[in-house]
């Protein structure tokens, strides 16, 4: 059958008439990629999908396989990858889940052999490749991702030709496109209703926006592994809404660390206007009725990989030889890419410092740098490795010897087994990356260091001797908060570095103990399995009401997102409005003002001609009782609708009332105590001080903060702030402290809005006419709450019993939506709340 979500989305489409499509079996087939019969593939579509063995489909730009060509056949051969974070998180899920990976290869593939060569991967591997033409390829991932995102994401900016690519919307369409073949591959594997797909890092941000399109229901989470700039970095991407929305489209979006999540909540509020909010100890934002849950957790090391490897023959031989090759010196290992990012000649530049600064230390201390191969080319990364080799150059010709070198850098493609052979060897490691999203190097080092009993033996060491180690690590990778015993620095104070590395040699064993102890528990507990397994278990809870709510599509584009609303809602058409309308004799309506009349972003808040003509051909129907329940001051509403008879007025949200511009305002009757204003006002004045771009509305009956022109992180804190200051000092008195829009507002308790529809329905059916038609139309929550209240007052006042709870239209972007019951009246009951798009 169709996915759920997929059939609303057709019915929005098609006007209300669910389109004829063909059924399509439950458990989806996989990828044909050659010609055949798909009919008797997987049998009928009423089949239950309990039965079916669970399914994760992790979608990253590589898939976890080594490619090559057989030399004697001209064949390609294919092989896991077993340091791919992508493979080794399948630990972190049961046995009898089955994971499939989209993605692209590391190898060209020729045209002639993708089909022969995608139907091997599936059938041996359970991998879906994705062949994106070369230059497309070039264009998406050297060209938008590693020369504009990646930088970027990296905090550094084109601030001139010489320094980073300029934005080029080339570059960007290819990123799109290369984003929309990676969602198509999804969609032809994917049964949306119980697969969940996993995709990860900065290649693939907007990919969220094409299967959220496709199934509005599909359980997505992403997980980001590079850094998350901060909203004063990130907002000069002039594409920087179409990702956050793509993002958004997912169902959990995972984080390193609080700061990369941090700054991209700020990012959601700055750029478009979100709020977020703790929810039991998940952080949670609400976008179009949908909760997107945000996670933070480092991704682990595979500890069963690194114990095999350190098993090996070949480790404890290399382990002996490095050994004695360093004998009676100390080693500081570095294995970092050769990139702009990871700090490599600062930290040459701090052993410098060390050696100059502490003499005693020359001809005992060696730093060996392993360099990986560079993931990108370009002019940056030879500049960096030119300097790298000069600085190096300098220090062992200045402290070095024929028999002794301060830096030996090793540039070539280093097998597992030597590096680990170094890990195990060095008392100290450094990470002096100036900024990275997660690095695992630390963590592979404590594991190195800890060892293996196997290991113990082929080296001759006591299986009960103290294991220790020592971390110098850069404030600013994923991995640094982890680890609470490791050495912080500022890579850039090469002072600072210097005294940190001369610190690491020379503290006591003791010590050294401790930290390491502490440093092991956490990474053993801490696994790539518990990652995986976290992030998955986080994913399921924040799609569990997926089926408890109705899905709607709307938006084009990338600016495409979902409004999800509750059962009860279904679209409902003009058309029946109209004809409700025209066939009703006593109709009352109800009408916000800010928002809902005028746009909430409106400086002039002065109703147009338009509006006053509007309003008045309603009024000047007898058919028609016409209100404006409004938070304004009456004196603005008097103002403004001078020209309008036969308009009632509700001011400030009903405090006072007034039936037509011939009649006095009425002052409501529940609350004459505004002792509490002497209170209030100088609280919000101190606020207001303390806060630019606030200010004060001072009405007859309320008091309110406003504070839309300020800095949005910091008057969304001091809203928060004010609104615990004034529940407390107002806790004996006859006040309602709310929180709004961009507002803080202390009103007089039981005055709302809907004690005017009250009052005006009451007065309706006192005077032998109850209404027929009602028409509640409002814009946020407040209206929302307010509108409930008016409906449920109707059933008081007509005597009958209504078979409805809420009567609700939720209008969004031209489209409504209702939530109504029979009536034995046949009223025809219409509220509609107004959804800011």
């Amino acid at each position: 059958m169709a996915s759920r979500s997929y059939a609303n989305l057709l019915d929005l489409a098609g006007g209300g008439d669910l389109l004829d499509i063909p059924h399509t079996p439950r458990t989806l087939p996989r990828v044909m990629t050659v010609p055949g019969i798909i009919s008797d593939l997987d049998g009928e579509s009423d089949v239950s999908s309990s039965g079916c063995r669970e399914r994760k489909i992790i979608v990253a730009n590589m898939l976890p396989l080594q490619a090559k060509r057989d030399i004697d056949t001209a064949k390609w051969c294919f092989s896991w990858d077993e340091d791919s974070i992508l493979l080794q998180l399948k630990d972190g899920f049961s046995s009898d889940t089955e994971v499939i990976y989209v993605g692209s290869l590391k190898a060209e593939i020729d045209a002639s052999e993708q089909d022969e060569v995608a139907q091997r991967l599936l059938d041996d591997f359970n991998c879906v490749p994705t062949f994106l033409p070369h230059d497309l390829q070039k264009k998406f991932y050297l060209g938008f991702c590693k020369q504009q995102l990646w930088p970027l994401f990296h905090y550094m900016l084109p601030i001139c030709s010489d320094h980073g690519d300029r934005f080029d919307r080339v570059l960007w369409q290819a990123y799109v496109s290369a984003n929309k073949i990676f969602a198509d591959k999804v969609m032809e594997v994917i049964n949306p209703d119980d697969d969940f797909v996993w995709v990860h890092d900065y290649h693939l941000m907007v990919l969220p926006t094409f299967l959220r399109k496709r199934f509005n229901r599909v359980k997505l989470g992403f997980f980001l592994h590079s850094p998350f700039p901060s909203s004063e970095i990130y907002r000069t991407l002039p594409v920087r809404d179409e990702i956050l929305k793509g993002l958004l489209n997912s169902d959990l979006i995972g984080f390193h660390t609080f700061d990369y999540a941090r700054h991209f909540l700020s990012c959601c509020s700055r750029m478009l206007g979100l709020d977020y909010e703790s929810k039991r100890g998940h952080i949670g934002l609400d976008y179009f009725g949908r909760t997107i849950f945000i996670k933070i957790l480092p991704v682990g090391i595979h500890m069963g990989r690194l114990d095999s490897v350190l098993n090996l023959p070949s480790t404890s031989s290399k382990l002996k030889e490095i050994q004695e090759e360093f004998k009676d010196r100390k080693v500081i290992l570095g294995v970092d890419d050769m990139d702009i990012f990871k700090g490599i000649n600062l930290k040459f530049l701090a052993v410098e410092q060390l050696l100059q600064q502490n003499p005693d230390l020359q001809g005992k201390v060696v730093l060996v740098q392993i360099v990986n191969p560079a993931r990108g080319s370009g002019k940056d990364v030879q500049e960096a490795k030119k300097e790298a080799y000069l600085i190096a150059q300098r220090i062992n010709d200045t402290y070095g010897s024929s028999h002794y070198q301060p830096v030996i850098i090793i540039d070539r493609p280093v097998p597992r087994f030597e590096k680990s052979a170094y890990y195990a060897v060095a008392e100290c490691c450094i990470v002096n990356a100036v900024r990275d999203g997660m690095n695992l190097v630390p963590y592979k080092y404590i594991v190195c260091r800890q060892g293996t009993a196997k290991l113990d033996e082929a080296v001759g060491r006591q299986s009960d001797s103290p294991r220790t180690s020592m971390l110098v690590v850069s404030e600013f990778i994923g991995c640094s908060p982890s680890l609470s015993g490791a050495i912080r620095v500022n890579p850039w104070d090469i002072d600072a570095v210097a005294d940190a590395l001369n610190l690491a040699l020379t503290m006591r064993d003791s010590e050294k103990k401790l930290r390491h102890e502490k440093h092991y528990r956490y990474v053993s507990s801490h696994d790539v399995a518990y990652w995986a397994r976290s992030f998955m278990q986080d994913l399921e809870r924040a799609c569990k009401d997926h089926y408890t709510k109705r899905c709607w599509g709307i938006g084009l584009g990338l600016g495409f997102r979902v409004i999800s609303l509750s059962h009860g809602f279904r679209k409902l058409s003009i058309d029946h409005i109209v004809s409700a309308y025209k066939r009703t004799s006593r109709r009352a309506i109800f009408l916000d003002y800010d928002g809902t009349i005028v746009p909430q972003t409106s400086i002039n808040k002065t109703p147009s001609p338009e509006v006053i003509s509007v309003l008045n051909a309603l009024c000047n129907d007898t058919k028609n009782i016409v209100f404006i329940v409004s938070g304004r001051a009456r004196d603005s509403l008097s103002d403004w609708f001078t020209s309008c008879k036969m308009l009632g007025l509700a001011a400030e949200h009903g405090y006072f009332l007034r039936w037509n511009s011939d009649s006095e305002w009425e002052t409501s009757h529940l609350s004459a105590d505004l002792d509490w204003k002497q209170i209030v006002e100088p609280v919000m004045q101190s606020y207001t001080e303390a806060t630019d771009g606030s200010n004060i509305e001072i009405k007859e009956s309320a008091l309110v903060w406003h504070h839309q022109d300020a800095d949005p992180d910091f008057g969304s804190c001091q809203a928060k702030e004010l609104l615990d200051h004034l529940e407390s000092v107002l806790a004996n008195e006859p006040a309602l402290v709310k929180r709004g829009q961009h507002i803080v507002e202390v009103k007089p308790q039981g005055v709302t809005k809907g004690l005017v529809a009250e009052k005006v329905l009451l007065n309706m059916v006192n005077g032998g006419n109850p209404p027929d038609f009602v028409m509640c139309i409002g814009d946020d929550r407040s209206d929302n709450y307010s509108l409930c209240t008016w409906v449920t007052s109707i059933d008081i006042f007509t005597g009958a019993a209504l078979s409805f709870s809420c009567a609700l239209i939720f209008w969004t972007s031209s489209v409504a939506f209702t939530e109504r019951g029979a009536s034995k009246l046949q009223t025809c009951i219409v509220t509609v709340f107004c959804y800011n798009t």
